[in-house]
This record gives C-alpha cells, sequence and structure tokens, in this order.
C-alpha cells in the first residue's frame, strides 16, 4: 500500500507560499538522504504539508521578532495565566541553561533582580542573559514559540483552526509517517492522541524534531499523558543545543510506553540550532524516514 508523508511545521513560517515552504522541507529532506545515497521514496502527490503560519504570525499583529517577543513578556494585568506559562517555561530554561543570579543582574540590573521573579523585568532578563551567555541561542524564539504554544493550547479558537487543517491532511486509514518540528510536534501529538480515540489514524512512524514536549510546563498542559495507540514507532531528535527543545522525550521526563527512541546529537547547524533544515538533513533522521516510507 502507497504511503503518506505528512509535514507538520512550526513557528516562524508567515507571509510564506505553502508550495515554496513545502519545497525548503523536501529540498532539506533530499540532502539528508542523499548523505546515504537515499532518494525520495514516494511521490510529491503523497506528502501533505498542511500551513497554518499566518494564523500564527497574526498573534503578534505582524510586529517582527523582538518587538513581538518584548510585548510578550511585558504582559499585561489581564492575563494573569498566561504570563504564569510563559514565567515557568522561561525559570525552566534559566535554570537548564545555568544563568545565574550574577548573570541575570549583569541582564537586567541589580536592582530588578532584588525587586524578585514576579516582575517582567526579571524575565526580560533571562532572555538577555540567554542572548549574552548561551552560543547560537535565540531569546526571541524561545519567548515566542512558548507563547505560540500557550495560544495553541489554551485557545480554543486558534487550536481549532490548526488542528482541522492539520487533520484534513491525514488520509483515515492510510499508512502515514507523520513528521513534525517545535510548536508543531504539540499540534501533531494533540491530534495523534484524539485520532487514537477515534481509530482512523495509522501511523506507522511518528517523529518529532526540535521538539518542547518535555519541558515540564508543556507537559503539564497536556495531560494525560499517553502514547497514541494509532503511533507505530516514534522517534524524536534534537540537537542538545536546542533551548526550544530543552530536552529529549526519555522516560524521566515524558513517561510512556513502549519508550520513545531518542537522538540527541544531531548537528544542527542553522543559527539558533532549531531551524527544520538542520533536522531534516541529519543522516540519520533522513534515513528514518524513508525507511519508515519504503517498509
Amino acid at each position: 500500500m502507497t504511503k503518506q508523508l505528512v509535514l507538520v511545521h512550526g513557528r516562524s513560517q508567515e507571509h510564506k507560499d505553502s508550495v515554496a515552504l513545502k519545497k525548503e522541507w523536501l529540498d532539506a529532506f533530499e540532502a539528508g538522504l542523499a548523505k546515504s545515497g537515499l532518494d525520495l521514496p514516494i511521490s510529491e502527490s503523497d506528502i501533505r504539508f498542511p500551513y497554518y503560519g499566518q494564523t500564527l504570525f497574526d498573534l503578534s499583529q505582524g510586529a517582527d521578532e523582538q518587538a513581538a517577543a518584548d510585548v510578550i513578556i511585558r504582559g499585561t494585568s489581564e492575563d494573569a495565566a498566561h504570563m504564569a506559562f510563559i514565567r515557568e517555561v522561561l525559570e525552566e530554561v534559566q535554570e537548564h541553561e545555568g544563568i545565574t543570579r550574577t548573570m541575570l543582574a549583569e541582564a537586567a540590573g541589580a536592582e530588578v533582580i532584588e525587586r524578585g521573579p514576579l516582575e517582567w523585568e526579571w524575565l526580560q532578563g533571562i532572555l538577555k542573559a540567554l542572548d549574552t551567555h548561551v552560543p547560537g541561542a535565540s531569546a526571541a524564539s524561545v519567548a515566542l514559540a512558548t507563547n505560540d504554544v500557550y495560544q495553541y493550547l489554551k485557545n480554543p479558537a486558534i487550536r481549532r483552526q490548526i488542528d482541522d487543517g492539520v487533520r484534513q491532511a491525514v488520509s483515515p486509514g492510510v499508512p502515514t509517517v507523520m513528521v513534525s518540528h517545535s510548536l508543531g510536534t504539540v499540534v501533531a501529538y494533540n491530534l495523534a492522541k484524539a485520532a487514537s480515540q477515534s481509530g482512523n489514524w495509522d501511523l506507522p512512524l511518528f517523529v518529532t524534531l526540535g521538539s518542547p514536549l518535555g519541558v515540564q510546563t508543556i507537559r503539564k498542559s497536556i495531560r494525560p499523558i499517553a502514547y497514541p495507540s494509532c503511533v507505530g514507532d516514534w522517534y524524536n531528535a534534537m540537537d542538545e543545543r536546542d533551548i526550544v527543545a530543552l530536552y529529549p522525550l526519555t522516560p524521566d521526563r515524558f513517561s510512556v510506553e513502549p519508550p520513545i527512541e531518542n537522538k540527541t546529537d544531531v548537528d544542527n547547524p542553522t543559527s539558533n540550532r532549531h531551524g527544520i533544515s538542520g533536522y531534516l538533513g541529519d543522516q540519520d533522521v533522513a534515513a528514518r524516514i524513508h525507511a519508515a516510507l519504503i517498509s
């Protein structure tokens, strides 16, 4: 039976033609395949690329990344739950990356540190310290990715619009290799869990790349944690320098049965270690997807 390949993108994909964006993914995938002497094993007509990038971009009213990140971190008095979510994620990033109070004081000022972590300037200090002390880190990307995950999980209208688009890309009953990236891994996992109840998806391989699913705050928001019954094998790949992914999906961080297969030694050459081209261009990642498509 012919298999289908569904690609679920992450953030920062606004103002792009979906056909051109799909080509970017496939070019990276083919570059990864070429490292093993392999070719694209299925027709492009069997590859689906559901596009929802403009939905996410509109959340920030078209601001550039840094300006949008500043607005997100500053917050408003009406969005306490939103700010609590952002705060918890950034403090987890701070701990993981070893950002000390001294580093925070250098970035945000000693008076901010004295006032304590409930100030939005404290969170801004974490981002500034990341930019200063963590090579290749993109603090704006971390803030925006965290915000997009929150909006997807907590805003029913946004979640419905994104879910509907991705769901329509999957043909019920057709064996489908699903490859997801960044926020897309949260979307794909959420939908795979739901499809497991209806029994109409067949995912022999589920791939998560640069996934934030192991971050505690995000993990708490998608409970109950379960291995989707429609998934055969689950393959997770990350660059350990990718601070959006932060953790591998190991039993201590994402306990499911059977356990997820993790690859943590991706050398992602993109500027923030998080770009999709650096993941799909990895020889092992590309070969793993290829093997599932031809089996």
